[in-house]
């Protein structure tokens, strides 16, 4: 059943049960009147009647259908014998009168029924004389009343019930219309009209515009969630892509190194073992190749580690040591090269001083392995704003415009002439900048001017870790 249909249904019910009421109440009010009214006709026919009566004279009282024209009159003696009776007579009408044994004397204002089968409204005094004096009146015409007035009712209730329902289903039609509008509204918007499309009288201070402004809130939301959705799989599509290039680079960069065992190994067996120069070859050949799937496998596992966001270690760190320490073992290990360091703060932070050690030795790594040896590397740590500002640069050559961006991906090489023995695996970048991301901190490579590359490095003094060592 439609909306329409059961608030018709609804309101002819309503109708319906008003007139009921209303029309109980007016049959019985107008009942109530008509029988006061015959009520108020006895009673000016009882003094008369009753003063006629009191005489006790026979020959007096057949004066009593003169005085009370029409109405039932009778003369009851004390011990309930009828002394005198007169029938109600209307004009055309057949006399009607009462059995007075049945009446119940004791009740002064009474209804009855009549010899002719029909309703009589009786009023019952006593007299000084002990005599009961009975006037009555037939209720002929007050019962045709009642039923003409049952009748009318009954025919105005049924017009007025289907003119309620008629104009009720007008009404509603229009009262409807906004919300078919809405309706209409709602079932045009799709996926490619959502962002823009809504629905129509959210203005409106009614039922229908609070219904528009509650769609419309929920296509809101919807779009919202859409583009939530569309911008995670488009996140999952990269990530894909990411993961199947991430596959794909470290079979690349773990092939050569298994390639070159295996030759070593069959160095080994097709006779090196019996030659003292070719055994030593294998066995070094073999031992470096090893360390350096060795170095590819915990460098790929600590990424894999980094990106599962797991908690680090969270302790405090000296970054002023820290960076200095690291500069004195790159000194040891690249004594020819050329290191200027600006720490004038004492600089301490929140973190996991593994890793942070990590940073800097791969930045630094990253500067002996890509530049000349007569360029220089420059290393400056301040506190800015209670955060720790570390910046490496360099005065290589530096690197093309398009490859600045491309630094800290992994298996990246800004040199793609350069080989895995002295290029590295390309990693190094990408876990810095991983770590710093793990203690939300940010990494930016810049050109160094004149030449040469820079890095920044800012690490928030408190932090909440984000992912395992």
């Amino acid at each position: 059943m439609s909306l329409r249909t059961r608030l018709v249904v609804a309101t002819g019910v309503a109708f319906v049960c008003g007139l009921i009421v209303v029309d109980t109440l007016t049959y019985s009010l107008v009942t109530r009147s008509q029988l006061d009214q015959v009520d108020a006709a006895l009673q000016r026919a009882h003094t008369p009647t009753e003063q006629l009566a009191a005489s006790g004279d026979p020959d007096t009282w057949v004066l009593i259908p003169e005085v009370a024209p029409g109405l039932f009159v009778a003369i009851i003696g004390g011990d309930g014998t009828p002394l005198f009776t007169v029938p109600a007579v209307s004009p055309g009408e057949v006399p009607v009168t009462a059995d007075v044994t049945t009446i119940n004397l004791e009740t002064r204002q009474q209804t009855i029924r009549a010899s002719n089968g029909e309703e009589m409204r009786l009023l019952i005094d006593t007299e000084m004389d002990g005599k009961i004096l009975v006037v009555g009146n037939p209720l002929h015409e007050v019962t045709e009343s009642e039923r003409a007035l049952l009748g009318v009712l009954l025919a105005a209730s049924g017009v007025a019930v289907v003119a309620v329902l008629v104009l009720a289903q007008w009404l509603i039609r229009i009262g409807l219309r906004p919300l078919r509008a809405v309706e209409s509204s709602a079932a045009a918007i799709n996926d490619a009209a959502l962002p823009d499309q809504r629905v129509a009288g959210a203005d409106e201070p009614t039922e229908v515009g609070s219904l528009a402004r509650t769609l419309n809130a929920m296509l809101d939301r919807l779009d919202q969630a859409r583009q939530e959705r569309e911008r995670t799989v488009a996140e999952l599509r990269e990530s894909e892509a990411r993961m199947r290039q991430f596959i794909a680079d470290a079979s690349h960069e773990l092939r050569t190194p298994v390639a070159a065992t295996a030759a070593y190994a069959e160095l080994f067996e097709s006779g090196a073992r019996d030659r003292p120069a070719d055994l030593e070859r294998s066995m070094s050949g073999i031992r470096i190749e090893t360390a350096r799937m060795a170095q590819l496998v915990s460098d790929l596992t600590l990424l894999a580690q980094l990106d599962e966001h797991r908690p680090l270690a969270s302790e405090e760190v000296d970054m002023t040591e820290l960076v200095l320490q690291a500069v004195d073992a790159a000194r040891i290990l690249k004594p020819d090269r050329k290191f200027t360091i600006d720490v004038t703060d004492v600089v301490r932070i929140k973190g996991d001083p593994t890793r942070l050690r990590q940073v800097v030795d791969n930045i630094i790594a990253n500067v002996l392995t890509h530049t000349p040896t007569e360029a220089s590397c420059n290393i400056a740590l301040v506190l800015d704003n209670a955060d720790a500002q570390l910046t490496i640069s360099d005065t290589g050559p530096g690197v093309a415009d398009d490859q600045l961006d491309r630094l800290s991906d992994r298996f990246y090489r800004a040199d793609s002439a350069r080989t895995r023995a002295t290029g590295g695996s390309g990693l190094g970048i990408a876990i810095a900048a991983a770590i710093v991301e793990s203690h939300n901190g940010s990494i930016v490579l810049t050109h160094n001017q004149p030449h040469g590359l820079t890095v920044r490095i800012r690490l928030p003094k408190e932090h909440s870790t984000t992912a395992a060592p």
